[in-house]
């Protein structure tokens, strides 16, 4: 998924599967972009946050060109820049930022709901690629969120991504928790969204997502369970602010996540 083939300096391609839905993926595309921009930066550099636009639905059928910049490299941090084309143009422009590990204090301010495990849930992944479970509201317990639509699964990539504590392994880690963090903002939004209310046969929406942002607080392991929660914190303009936050199995705080999704009720329209 995150094969990259150089072409030229700081240039790299990678390619993806045709989804469901038709075209690419955005957390694909983010995650090769975050794959893109580690591969300029010294291995001792760790990918502390991303932020990405989403400017054009991407093409299936066509290689995607990453294109870095290195716009900062200082003694702590990195900063690179990345931009994925395609034949139509841009299709995503993301920053990404890089530190050298150092010793500090460690304060965890958020508490992972209390919910079922997954081996006692339903299994309602779209892709062979990760395995999901989505938590049914009337489920959860503790762990109180700001927000509307709340929304909660566990997920695990379904492959060996190897052991967490080697760098090259730990990086893989973080751009599968990349791509998996695309999964649920929207549903989120929808459900905060007035026309939750309506029956889900008759929704006729237009949605796309418009930026997307990580925090990786801690080493992680996406070959395991994770807990990913969302609200929506803000619908206005049709944009809905989404936020997550990543828990692992032991209740760990690994990342937050924020997107803001376009949600058109194209009733509205008629």
């Amino acid at each position: 998924m995150f094969e990259l083939s150089a072409h030229g300096t700081d240039v790299h391609v990678g390619t993806g599967p045709r989804y469901p839905w038709g075209g690419l993926y955005g957390g694909q595309i983010v995650a090769q972009a975050l794959r893109a921009a580690t591969l300029s930066v010294e291995p001792d550099l760790e990918p502390h946050s991303i932020r990405a636009y989403f400017i054009r639905r991407g093409d299936h059928t066509e290689p995607v060109r990453y294109e870095v910049d290195r716009i900062r490299n200082g003694r702590s941090f990195a900063t690179r820049r990345v931009v994925a084309r395609q034949a139509i143009g841009a299709i995503l422009n993301a920053e990404s930022s890089f530190q050298r590990p150092e010793p500090a204090a460690t304060i965890q301010a958020l508490s992972m709901p209390e919910v079922p495990a997954p081996d006692r849930l339903e299994q309602s992944s779209w892709t062979a690629t990760f395995d999901r479970v989505s938590v049914p509201a009337d489920r959860v317990t503790g762990g109180s969120r700001d927000g509307l639509g709340r929304s909660l699964a566990w997920m695990k990539i379904n492959h060996d991504l190897g052991d967490p504590t080697d760098p090259e392994a730990q990086l893989m880690h973080r751009c599968w928790l990349a791509y998996l963090s695309d999964d649920l903002p929207t549903d989120a939004v929808i459900r905060a969204h007035p026309i939750s209310q309506v029956d889900e046969s008759e929704h006729d929406l237009f949605c796309a997502s418009l930026d997307h942002t990580i925090w990786f607080h801690r080493p992680l392991r996406a070959d395991r369970w994770h807990l990913y929660d969302f609200a929506c914190h803000h619908f206005v303009g049709g944009r809905g602010l989404a936020i997550g936050h990543v828990f692992g199995e032991d209740g760990v705080h690994v990342a937050t996540v924020a997107q803001e999704v376009l949600v058109r009720d194209l009733r509205d329209r008629s």
